[in-house]
């Protein structure tokens, strides 16, 4: 029997041991269903060759290519991943749109006894659905934005209101970008669908009667675009604003940063990146600084005469009144505490429960 998708918030409810992609690994990469497993009956490889077959030969001939294919890895799969599954596991399966792997995987899995069920529409159907939240339809939440220049430790006072209860929407946490030249983090960041989806599941599990609060990006954090309809929440959204000296601002970016200054070398190719805007001369400078371990005198430097620049020319294209401000002295943790408290009760009036 096939699932219909009616919406993204029942995607956690389903009564389903395991979601299985069986597309191609590459199919995978791309976009799936949070949560899903990877279990490719058809490689990328074996899936071009059945699609050359179908083109170029006949239906049948690749449908016949295709079957014993997917019957060897579907044997692969029940000797390795699904080993161990024991006779009451009911799982899910999909692919792109619900037609021949899926359902091909998913007789095999009967057979044995397992209740399995396919979804209507495969992926298609569930992409479908995060179109319609992230490009099409306006956002329900009640979106508050935390402002504030560089380094005043606005992505680690959203986690302590986390901790306290409250709809944070961790948008760099997701996109696996801090949002500057120097934002890259250990993992690769995900494909523009793979984001998309994951900020449409993560919004769609949010009350839309309580606030949700969010870090104010640009448009883009690395690679990645914000979409549509969440950037058009995010331009009408009240904002607080965060603010601190430029001391303790380069301070906390030289302990945010750690695995940076642990591996100075990789500082250098970044701060290249910056001659364009900066010159060479200022950039050699920095080079120097970065070469001699004075990551205080950088970032302090970075900040004054790159990142605030830039904050302020962003500021005034917006023209919109100014934001609620928090002013903090300090930014060790229990300042940041203590400012959590502070955000908290300035939050209560600028988004008071509806």
């Amino acid at each position: 029997m096939a699932v219909t998708l009616t919406d993204l918030a029942t995607l956690g409810a389903l009564p389903f041991d395991e979601v299985i992609d069986v597309r191609a690994p590459a199919e995978y990469a791309e976009d799936h269903i949070p949560g899903a497993i990877s279990l490719p009956v058809l490689s990328d490889l074996e899936r071009a060759q059945v699609g050359t077959i179908y083109t170029q030969s006949s239906r049948f001939e690749a449908r016949k290519v295709g079957a014993a294919l997917v019957a060897r890895n579907a044997a692969r799969h029940l000797e390795g991943a699904l080993r161990d599954r024991p006779g009451g596991w009911r799982p899910l399966v999909y692919c792109w749109r619900g037609g021949q792997r899926s359902g091909s995987f998913a007789s095999i899995l009967a057979q044995i006894g397992w209740r399995v069920d396919t979804i209507d529409g495969g992926y298609r159907s569930y992409r479908r659905l995060v179109v319609r939240a992230m490009h099409e339809t306006p956002l329900p939440h009640r979106l508050v934005l935390l402002d504030g220049d560089t380094g005043t430790a606005k992505t680690a006072l959203l986690h302590r209101l986390a901790a306290r209860g409250h709809q944070v929407l961790d948008l760099e946490g997701l996109a696996a970008h801090r949002g500057s030249i120097f934002g890259a983090v250990a993992r690769p960041q995900p494909a523009q669908k793979a984001f998309e989806g994951a900020l449409a599941v993560r919004l769609a599990a949010m009350d839309p009667a309580r606030p949700v609060l969010a870090e104010a990006e640009s448009s883009r954090i690395g690679a990645l675009q914000i979409p549509p309809s969440l950037w058009a929440a995010m331009g009408a959204a009240p904002r607080l604003r965060v603010a601190a000296p430029v001391a303790a601002r380069a301070r906390y970016l030289v302990r945010a940063y750690a695995e940076l200054t642990a591996d100075a070398g990789r500082i250098a190719p970044l701060l290249d990146g910056l001659r364009r805007l900066q010159g060479h001369a200022r950039v050699d400078r920095w080079q120097q600084l970065a070469a001699g371990g004075a990551f205080e005198a950088l970032a302090d430097e970075l900040i004054r005469e790159h990142y605030d620049r830039r904050y302020r020319r962003h500021r005034s294209r917006r023209g919109a009144p100014a934001d609620p401000e928090i002013a903090l002295d300090s930014l060790d943790e229990p300042a940041l505490d203590a400012a959590a408290a502070r955000l908290e009760a300035a939050l209560e009036q600028l988004a008071p429960p509806a």
